[in-house]
């Protein structure tokens, strides 16, 4: 399967937990039809990307990566590329790689869709984000990537001020999710 076609059935398939995210599932769904070329960075209008919110063993803490770009507290997550099978294992790369934790374990997802604006094609162009999270073994540490300019766990009903909403949100998802071990969403 391409990750395209991954792309449409995992969205296809998703219930989304919001008004707003059904909406913008629907959206996805239809920039998808209308753009082949929608799971890469060369899409001017905007591309799907993955986030992952990585937990702590326990749920308790998400670690957040100091974004150079956004210059804010972010989960992991970034750019498919054309080596990826599936959006799930973009999340999951790119929460190994920006976090240095080897070992993570993805809970089912996604957990949450997010669009907001980026400069990849000037003037601007779009993020269209899937969510997702992960946990960390116990007692892992985390190893800063040359993406970030700090890495830090933070309580879940603690993260700075200086993050955004969606963050916030991902983080209660995917504690949730962990500590229910169910796939309901609040």
């Amino acid at each position: 399967m391409t990750l395209h076609r991954d792309a449409v059935a995992v969205l296809a398939g998703w219930s989304a937990p919001t008004a707003a995210e059904e909406e913008l599932r629907r959206e996805f769904l239809e920039h998808l039809r209308r753009h082949p070329d929608a799971m890469t960075r060369g899409c001017a209008p905007g591309h799907l990307t993955a986030t992952t919110a990585v937990l702590s063993h326990d749920g308790a803490s998400v670690l957040l990566t100091l974004h150079p770009k956004a210059g804010m507290w972010l989960p992991m997550g970034g750019h498919c590329e054309s080596y990826d099978g599936s959006l799930a294992g973009v999340a999951l790369r790119e929460a190994t790689e920006e976090s240095g934790i080897a070992g993570l374990r993805l809970l089912p997802g996604p957990l949450a869709l997010d669009r907001h604006k980026v400069w990849c094609h000037p003037p601007h162009s779009w993020h269209l984000d899937v969510e997702y999270a992960a946990v960390a073994p116990e007692g892992a540490e985390a190893v800063m990537s040359e993406e970030s300019l700090d890495l830090r766990w933070f309580p879940v009903d603690e993260i700075p001020e200086l993050s955004d909403e969606a963050t916030r949100l991902l983080a209660r998802r995917g504690r949730q999710v962990l500590t229910a071990g169910s796939h309901s969403l609040g």
